[in-house]
């Protein structure tokens, strides 16, 4: 266990895994740029044979990231799909998955087509615990699969209860995490087994980096892990690593904007006239909010909002804006806007995206750490653009 185990988080992301370098006192993690080291005798070695395998720079980054999670074990990988992809492989053949029915739609997408053939999933709303334990009880599942908030209706799941009743039927829980960050939510500390995290996300802050995670504290679940992460091979780069280990260190201040600027705009989409509808944990209005407030830290910085008159009103809002990049991806510093329905949730199909509510008007924007009434001002000017 890491000696910031018990240290707070703003602590953990500038000191775990950061120790100076042992060769020159280098403060800075330096970037092991190598694809192999120098054995003394056959299978003699210092802890590292091929950069596949191990490599410093990503040792440290998997450190910090077990630390901030509360996790015992981390796997740092090229994309937050490749680490979903090496918790499917981790599956028996014929494996039962219940997943959330609202998620990410690149999970959607693998889900549904590269692993149809090797496991069998159900989509369910997993905010219905009670439907939830049924649905556990009669498929008996290896794996149940939680995005909380959801990707993009953020529909809030009671992590706790979930965990318990999980647990009791001996499936394994597996917490998608990006859109909260470890900041704001610990889903390990809740019961949950493992969490994932793209790291492109909040976690790397920047928007220049494509990582994932898996962070989770059973030795023998991570030994699994490990073993396809070596046989398949989607490790993280040195240098994205090292990248990833230079950003997460502003997490902690990161996040504290990402909230506060998140609030402000929520409450300011809720009173304005061409929004019909704003979904934000951190709102009252939130059907979920209370389970928000008992086990998250803080909202996060993800709204999603209803504009009023339908895709040409959006499209024409989309065009308009400025300060928000129409683009996909989130948990950048700067402030991005998209369409779900036509951009990341396009491979989700038509009639199960109308089902969960992802319609032509819905806009999903991750709020960014610029000044919160710039961004206000902007999102102001492109509503009336279409209320003209």
């Amino acid at each position: 266990m890491s000696k910031y185990q018990r240290k707070d988080i703003a602590t953990k992301v500038i000191h775990a895994g950061a120790h100076a370098d042992k060769e020159t006192g280098a403060v800075t993690a330096p970037i092991y740029q190598t694809s192999t080291y120098v054995q003394s005798s056959p299978g003699k070695h210092q802890g590292f044979e091929y950069t596949r395998s191990h490599n410093p720079t990503r040792t440290r980054l998997e450190e910090c990231l077990a630390a901030i999670e509360n996790g015992k074990f981390a796997i740092a990988t090229a994309s937050g799909m490749s680490a979903t992809t090496l918790l499917m492989h981790m599956l028996p053949k014929d494996s039962t998955v219940i997943c959330g029915d609202d998620v990410y739609g690149g999970t959607y997408r693998l889900f549904t087509t590269v692993f149809k053939n090797t496991h069998r999933f159900i989509f369910t709303d997993t905010t219905n615990t009670a439907e939830l334990k049924k649905i556990i009880q009669k498929e008996k599942p290896q794996l149940l699969w939680l995005e909380t908030p959801t990707n993009p209706m953020l529909k809030i799941t009671d992590l706790a209860v979930t965990a318990e009743i999980a647990k009791a039927a001996n499936v394994i829980t597996v917490v998608d995490n990006t859109f909260m960050s470890p900041y704001f939510q610990n889903p390990l500390n809740l019961g949950i087994d493992i969490v994932v995290h793209s790291m492109t996300k909040y976690i790397n802050g920047h928007s220049d980096v494509v990582g994932g995670a898996i962070i989770l504290n059973k030795k023998s679940l991570y030994d699994q892990l490990w073993v396809l992460q070596n046989s398949i091979g989607p490790s993280q780069s040195p240098f994205d690593s090292w990248l990833v280990l230079r950003g997460i260190k502003t997490l902690a201040v990161r996040m504290r904007t990402h909230e506060a600027n998140a609030k402000l705009i929520a409450e300011f989409l809720e009173k304005h006239k061409m929004v019909e509808k704003v979904i934000y944990p951190g709102l009252p209005s939130h059907p979920q909010h209370e389970i928000a407030k008992k086990q998250m830290k803080g909202f996060g910085g993800m709204i999603t909002f209803f504009i009023k008159g339908g895709i040409k009103n959006s499209r024409k809002f989309l065009e308009t804006v400025e300060l928000f990049s129409l683009a996909e991806s989130l948990g950048g510093v700067e402030s991005l806007i998209e369409h779900p329905a036509i951009m990341t949730h396009a491979s989700v199909p038509a009639p199960i995206r109308e089902k969960l509510g992802i319609k032509d008007n819905l806009v999903r924007i991750s709020v960014g750490i610029e000044d919160a009434q710039d961004l206000i001002n902007d999102l102001k000017n492109a509503l009336k653009a279409i209320s003209n």
